[in-house]
């Protein structure tokens, strides 16, 4: 039985504060809902993004009052939509800030929540570093968001390379798996397309990934070509590198379709490690 999904991925440059974020999301958030779009996915850090030598130091505020959020849940229930926050950065309690994502539904009401797993520390070269620890603290659990097109598993850039997490996340019942994302040009090019392609091939589950595209304020690019993944590994919708709104058509009884075909995660077993008697990996 056939059960389709118009979606738009928003890709947006990386801005400096929440007042041009949201100048910069809300034209084209309007644009894909005037094309039919029932769900709008927006990348991380979409409400400001900066570094500060190795440091990611975006434009933080409590969730309640956080200006971007706000605006975005007031479109939605404007609009009617649901919206997938990709990310933005919310004050924490320990002096950091979370990068947090959220589902809003239609009413404009916060639907649910994921702060990020895993964090950015990397030296791509000499002059090249991020420490996102250094300014975000990390997250804890897995999160699924039910909503009346599918179950959707969130998770957020960095988190793309931790192919257990997509694995639990699909185990546990997601038929779309999300990977917000401000990739970095450099690795962008060497391992968006391929990442994005494995997690849906491996677990047989649609992958949506949108990324923020152009220069960081304060240092670095990001790598865009957002991207729709069936579940057999086929690029449905790829936005490029520029600024805009990215349209797919899905038909979530493909994730059906396709574990049927290559039963993967039911054909999971536990193991030994070699020379580590006793020791179990799932």
């Amino acid at each position: 039985m056939s059960r389709p999904v118009d979606l738009a991925c928003l890709q947006t440059r990386p801005m400096p504060d929440f007042a041009s974020a949201l100048n910069e999301v809300l034209p084209l958030a309007q644009e894909a809902v005037e094309t039919d779009a029932q769900i709008l996915f927006l990348p991380e850090y979409c409400g400001g993004l900066m570094t500060e030598g190795a440091a990611v130091v975006p434009p933080a505020a409590p969730e309640g009052a956080h200006p971007f959020l706000n605006d975005i849940r007031q479109f939605a229930r404007d609009a009617g939509v649901w919206i997938n926050v990709g990310s933005v950065a919310v004050d924490g309690s320990d002096g950091r800030i979370i990068n947090r994502g959220y589902m809003i539904d239609p009413s404009g009401a916060l639907h649910g929540r994921y702060d990020k797993i895993h964090m950015f520390d990397i030296q791509l070269s000499e002059d090249e570093i991020y420490r996102e620890s250094d300014r975000v603290s990390p997250g804890a659990q897995a999160v699924i968001h039910d909503t009346p097109f599918g179950r959707i598993g969130h998770t957020i850039c960095y988190d793309l390379r931790f192919p257990d997490l997509f694995r639990s996340l699909a185990k546990a019942g997601a038929e779309i798996l999300i990977c917000p994302a401000a990739f970095t040009q450099k690795t962008g090019e060497a391992h968006w397309h391929v990442l994005n392609r494995a997690r849906a091939i491996e677990n047989t589950r649609f992958v949506v990934s949108c990324c923020a595209i152009g220069d960081v304020p304060g240092g670095g690019a990001c790598f865009g070509h957002s991207l729709v993944v069936s579940p057999w590994g086929d690029v449905v919708a790829d936005g490029g590198a520029a600024p805009g709104v990215v349209h797919a058509r899905i038909d979530l009884e493909h994730v059906t379709q396709s574990a049927a075909r290559i039963p993967s995660l039911q054909a999971d077993r536990p193991y030994q490690l070699a020379g580590t008697p006793g020791r179990s990996v799932a």
